[in-house]
């Protein structure tokens, strides 16, 4: 099979990754295959950033830096560790939830400014305390989750990816990852006593 004039053998043994071949040409320089990528998976890009950030102005300027980094660190890319359109989805969602943190850290700044100017009196030892005890609740019960329960749900909850892209990222089928998470926040709620 060819790909933009480039020679590809189709055996038997694993599924050709388009996108992976198209970013060790990107690697390379070339810029025919960094369009095609462009064409190829911008729109799904664009989707999954939108869907992490939900204003579409902020979305189309970290699409522009998605692709950016991808010019710039193709050559990062390791088609033994992965499929090249996972690779891409990665550095998208990472950079989505670096802008949603970028935004709160804003928020939050401006909201403490606001709380200082006002000189309301705040408890934020005890704040902090309260935090930093549930934080190690939740921490010791993951810890006694099944490793597979424990990834999927922390690929879920700390790293924000959704259920697709964890059993992508996982090499599992969707329906293994639900059950996963299904058993594992049972076991969370029942660790940490929670009744429903």
């Amino acid at each position: 099979m060819v790909i933009d004039g480039l020679e590809v053998s189709e055996g038997d043994s694993a599924p050709i990754d388009h996108v992976g071949i198209l970013l060790e040409r990107i690697a390379q320089g070339e810029q025919r295959a960094f369009a095609r990528l462009y064409d190829m998976l911008s729109g799904r890009v664009f989707g999954l950033i939108l869907r992490v950030l939900v204003d579409r102005s902020q979305s189309e300027e970290v699409l522009q830096e998605v692709f950016l980094e991808i010019w710039q660190s193709a050559s990062r890319f390791a088609p033994n560790k992965g499929q090249g359109r996972s690779w891409v989805l990665t550095i998208a969602h990472r950079r989505a939830v670096d802008r949603v943190r970028a935004s709160q850290a804003s928020s939050d700044r401006d909201v403490r400014v606001g709380f200082r100017d006002l000189d309301v009196a705040h408890d934020s030892v005890a704040e902090q305390v309260e935090l930093r005890v549930e934080g190690r609740k939740v921490a010791g019960a993951l810890s006694t989750l099944p490793e597979a329960q424990r990834e999927a749900l922390t690929l879920a909850y700390y790293g924000g990816y959704s259920q697709s892209e964890i059993a992508a990222l996982v090499g599992v089928p969707l329906g293994t990852i639900k059950t996963r998470m299904r058993d594992g926040l049972s076991r969370l709620r029942t660790e940490m006593g929670v009744t429903t």
